[in-house]
């Protein structure tokens, strides 16, 4: 059943992507690790952790997609789940460090000895163990995904008044992480990591292992997405997009559907926020940003909604885009070239980048097999077309 299911969510388009994405876990530590730095085929370190961001980003990318795409849910906080997961894994890492912080101490990170804690707060504990900080990157956003989720679907919000709360939400937690006395580092937040599962983090090999992680973490995230968007859920999940009134009066539960796909997303979410940490080297208040969550809408805006391709695609283009045109004299109006392409996307290709080229692939289908009935007919043989 399952893998009848897989295979027919699977079609010319998601392959290809899968197929990209695997080549790239497998070419681009390949061509770190073994080519010389002089060849041109080698790829640095830097752009190794680099493109592992940008993979982060479209598991992001795909988390929102699976909400707004497919149900309707448009979040603007998804950007606190990210944080999360990612303080979960920064957490996991500071506990390693060991006496080889700053201060020596054995137990207490740099931040809690300079603020004179005296012990470890209780919410720390565990986090010394890998399997524990794997456990909180998905169960902590997962849960306050399903407590907030609760209270709002059951409530019925939806719409423009469920973004806004949604952004609500992040912003409380960004003010709460950047109390000192929160016990998270504050303003700094978590950095200066040393060792993950007992390997230096900023070793060559140990970024490459991230890099393929992340492109095998991309690639079982999509195929999740996909097969909840072909099976029945997934159906009834669009119905709820389309007519959430009318899907109500047939008798479904829909604040059910929307509480298991806004969990879920919640999750994948916090899985690229753990991921993002040890390959950027921080995180710190600044990730719950409200921007940064709308930023992410804009990636699956720019690739396509309800595509999953497209969210990813829209992921590393924006991003890349963003490190080009950050780095150079154009650093200062990316957020006017970032607020134009969005409504360039939205007037010029409502659909995204991927919706509006299987649109074009639609159409010039259709064409051809219009053109093609038409010659049968002249020449008086007219042959069955495709079975509908």
């Amino acid at each position: 059943m399952t893998r009848h299911l897989l295979t027919r969510s699977l079609d010319r388009g998601a392959t290809v992507f899968l197929l990209i994405v695997a080549a790239a876990g497998v070419l681009v530590p390949l061509s770190n690790l073994l080519l010389p730095a002089s060849s041109p085929f080698q790829i640095p370190t830097y752009l190794v952790a680099l493109f592992g961001k940008y993979l982060c980003y479209a598991i992001l990318a795909l988390s929102i997609d699976l909400i707004w795409g497919y149900c309707g849910i448009l979040s603007l906080g998804h950007g606190a789940f990210f944080a999360l997961g990612g303080y979960a894994m920064g957490m996991y890492l500071m506990r390693q460090i060991g006496p080889r912080g700053v201060y020596g101490n054995p137990v207490l990170p740099d931040f809690m000895v300079f603020l004179n804690y005296d012990r470890l707060p209780w919410y720390w504990h565990g986090f010394d163990m890998f399997w524990f900080a794997a456990l909180m990157v998905l169960l902590v956003p997962g849960l306050l995904a399903f407590c907030f989720g609760w209270l709002a679907f059951r409530s019925r919000v939806t719409g423009v008044y469920l973004s806004i709360i949604t952004q609500a939400m992040t912003y409380a937690l960004l003010l709460a992480f950047f109390r000192n006395d929160f016990g998270f580092g504050g303003n700094n937040g978590l950095t200066d990591f040393k060792d993950i599962l007992g390997f230096s983090v900023q070793a060559q090999g140990t970024r490459a292992v991230l890099f393929a992680l992340s492109c095998a973490a991309l690639m079982a995230t999509f195929l999740i997405c996909r097969a909840v968007v072909a099976s029945k859920l997934g159906k009834v999940l669009i119905a709820i997009r389309d007519a959430e009134s009318r899907t109500r009066f047939l008798g479904y539960r829909v604040e059910s559907y929307k509480l298991f796909v806004f969990t879920l997303s919640a999750c994948i979410a916090g899985v690229a926020g753990a991921l993002y940490v040890p390959q950027v080297g921080i995180i710190n208040p600044g990730e719950f940003a409200p921007g940064n969550s709308i930023e992410a809408v804009i990636w699956v805006a720019v690739g396509g909604r309800g595509t999953l391709v497209g969210a990813a695609l829209g992921a590393v283009v924006v991003n890349y885009a963003k490190t080009v045109f950050t780095s150079g004299a154009l650093a200062p109006y990316w957020l006017f070239m970032l607020g134009a392409l969005f409504i360039l996307v939205t007037l010029l290709l409502p659909k995204g980048i991927v919706g509006t080229v299987r649109d074009w692939s639609e159409q010039r289908r259709d064409r051809s097999e219009a053109d093609r009935i038409s010659a049968a007919a002249e020449d008086g043989v007219i042959t069955p077309g495709p079975a509908e």
